[in-house]
């Protein structure tokens, strides 16, 4: 299991729960935008072991609720079921954000009855999908059927979100967000931030304005969409 980081304590994380996060390191995308660049083009120095992470998560039992897991794109760990098995064997709720281009695999951890949450990345509309995530050998159809999964399973808690980034998206393209996943439980509009560690560091955010003019074209489809960290 390649563990690249280990936040303590997050609040924001993993919704409603004190938690801490674990990053994991590799990704098969290439988002220009990533806050978290560093765990995808270079390996850290030294990873953190599963025994380590295990000695934290005993010390913070009944002050610790939750475990984000999170990248890098954590379904690109083989071994990812085991660690999820352990974590929430140690009693901690279990939260996986994800890029959503694994269904099976998705699929396979949600329904071991191991994840509590789980929050997948919308990175544009079909149409600019690959040019937003960074890659041409991206497969469209596999977000697809991720998206669907997530949307019918109707057992987990999940939520979308769009880190939107003002050289990338258009209202055209949330018109088209909208209606892909319409309906959806949960979707959040995040603001760019740049984390100083980019892929592009020429990308910028939006303004408020636009962000509510973004969430208002997206709600026509999605009602309970929202605004995060703005």
């Amino acid at each position: 299991m390649k563990i690249a980081g280990l936040q303590k304590l997050t609040l924001l994380d993993y919704p409603g729960k004190t938690a801490c996060t674990v990053f994991t390191w590799g990704c098969n995308l290439r988002c220009p935008f990533c806050h978290n660049a560093g765990l995808v083009t270079e390996a850290p120095a030294e990873m953190l072991t599963a025994d380590e992470l295990f000695a934290f998560l005993q010390k913070r039992k009944g002050l610790l609720d939750g475990v984000c897991i999170t990248g890098g794109e954590p379904t690109l760990q083989p071994d990812l079921p085991d660690l999820i098995r352990d974590i929430s064997d140690m009693g901690f709720a279990v939260k996986l954000d994800t890029n959503g281009t694994n269904p099976d695999f998705l699929r396979q951890l949600c329904e071991s009855g191991r994840i509590s949450m789980v929050a997948m990345d919308i990175k544009n509309s079909p149409e600019k999908y690959a040019v937003t995530a960074g890659t041409e050998r991206l497969s469209i159809d596999a977000v697809h059927q991720s998206v669907r999964y997530l949307m019918r399973q109707g057992r987990i808690p999940y939520e979308f979100r769009t880190t939107v980034v003002r050289q990338y998206h258009t209202a055209e393209d949330f018109v088209s967000i909208g209606k892909w996943i319409r309906g959806a439980e949960a979707y959040y509009l995040q603001n760019f931030q740049n984390s100083g560690r980019l892929i592009d560091n020429t990308v910028t955010g939006c303004t408020p304005a636009e962000m509510r003019s973004f969430l208002e074209t997206v709600r026509r489809d999605v009602p309970n969409a929202a605004l995060r960290g703005i």
